[in-house]
């Protein structure tokens, strides 16, 4: 790096959340330096579904959750898996989750959840405007597919939820799901379309036309890899690991699920772990892919994108270190044949990334209080690109000490010193 003192606002993190802060802080007028240990688009945000997935605002931890996590950990084709090497350190992450389902914690996620999807909502339409960046939002519709009529009914109230929201979509059944989707196993007869399901056409181009259009409008972006910060009088010092020392008066971490190891290194700790996400990425020519297709009981889902079709969801839980289990890719792959017999699945490419996740589902969009200079931009789980423009918009506000456009009081760092 050029400068090693006097920089203005750092953004740590090269994927879409810090892109967009980035872009944000940019029009409030701050000089911008983006560091990324390895490239633009380096990890999740090239490997998502690219779903906007504005209409998911109920929180995974609610009533009863507690019962169906034993269930589909005894499933080896189920949404959830821990790895066992892994088990022992989530202990605490899953009492905050516990925590988190209890009926008041719940509704306050549900409510905290509606407003930021409200602003991702506005925000993307904001980001829409530039040219450069519009033509990968696409609108593909939406098509929601339960195994039975049961397990329909089960999911009504969260529909209901979404539906008070503002959120429009309306039932089909069989004839209608087969005009919407041609070649779909015959088992599915119920389910919830939505014909205005946004996507992200190339989620990896997406973010790098982003980081593009950040350099064409005056940011400097540096391949540098942070290992702790340090607060001081002026703002913030960062340091790398090269031993190469970068003061700043702004610092935004948006690094995902390694931001917890930087809040650690100020003294603060955080309840942010990562749950695993795998796909994989199929030809275009291996299935006549017409819309994004969601498979709610399996929790995996398949997105028609510009080079190809991306199959991918589940959760597993193992941490940063452990190498990909990529049986996981393998299973999603078994059921998404069956649930599309016609389905190529020779010459697909795997995936493994990380999704930063807080117990509660909500991201950490705050000030740290060892160093107020410092700001929290990560913890979206498996909705960071739907959330990023939000996001966004709410760091430049707290760095340009504007009332922000979303009550952020349950999206701090420390939040769970109360649950």
């Amino acid at each position: 790096m050029k400068d090693k003192t006097g920089a203005d606002a750092v953004v740590i993190g090269g994927g879409i959340v810090g892109c967009m802060a980035a872009r944000y802080l940019l029009e409030a007028g701050r000089r911008v330096t983006i560091l990324e240990r390895r490239e633009i688009a380096a990890g999740s945000s090239a490997g998502n579904a690219g779903i906007l997935a504005f209409p998911e605002i109920v929180p995974i931890p609610s009533p009863g959750i507690t019962w169906k996590a034993p269930v589909w950990l005894l499933d080896p084709l189920g949404p959830l898996t821990i790895r066992p090497a892994y088990a022992a350190r989530l202990v605490p992450w899953f009492w905050h989750f516990w925590r988190a389902s209890f009926k008041a914690n719940f509704e306050r996620g549900l409510e905290v959840q509606s407003e930021l999807m409200r602003l991702a909502v506005r925000e993307f339409e904001h980001i829409r405007k530039d040219e450069r960046l519009a033509p990968f939002v696409v609108n593909t519709g939406t098509l929601d597919l339960y195994d039975s009529e049961k397990s329909f009914r089960a999911a009504a109230p969260d529909w209901d939820k979404k539906r008070e929201a503002g959120f429009d979509f309306h039932r089909v059944g069989r004839s209608e799901i087969e005009t919407l989707q041609p070649g779909l196993a015959p088992r599915f007869e119920h389910a919830i379309y939505s014909d205005d399901g946004l996507q992200i056409s190339d989620p990896a181009s997406f973010t790098r036309a982003l980081g593009e259009s950040l350099q064409q409008d005056g940011a400097t972006i540096s391949i540098a890899d942070v290992s702790g910060l340090e607060p001081i009088e002026t703002g913030a010092r960062i340091h790398l690991s090269n031993g190469e020392v970068v003061e700043a008066r702004t610092v935004v971490v948006a690094c995902g699920a390694w931001s917890k190891r930087l809040a650690k290194s100020l003294g603060e700790a955080i309840p942010l772990d990562t749950e695993r996400g795998y796909n994989t990425t199929l030809p275009p020519t291996a299935f006549p892919l017409k819309r994004q297709l969601y498979f709610n009981d399996h929790s995996f889902v398949v997105t028609p994108l510009k080079d190809g079709i991306r199959v991918g969801g589940a959760v597993e839980f193992g941490g940063l270190d452990l190498p990909a289990n990529f049986k996981r890719s393998d299973m999603l792959m078994k059921l998404a044949k069956r649930f599309m017999p016609e389905l190529e699945t020779r010459g697909g490419e795997q995936w493994m990334g990380f999704r930063p996740s807080m117990p509660d589902s909500l991201p950490v969009i705050d000030r740290s209080k060892a160093a107020p200079n410092v700001l929290y931009a990560f913890g979206h789980g498996h909705l960071g690109l739907t959330q990023s423009a939000a996001t966004g918009r709410l760091i430049a506000e707290l760095a340009m000490q504007k009332k922000p456009s979303a009550n952020l009081e349950n999206l701090r760092f420390d939040r769970f010193a109360e649950l």
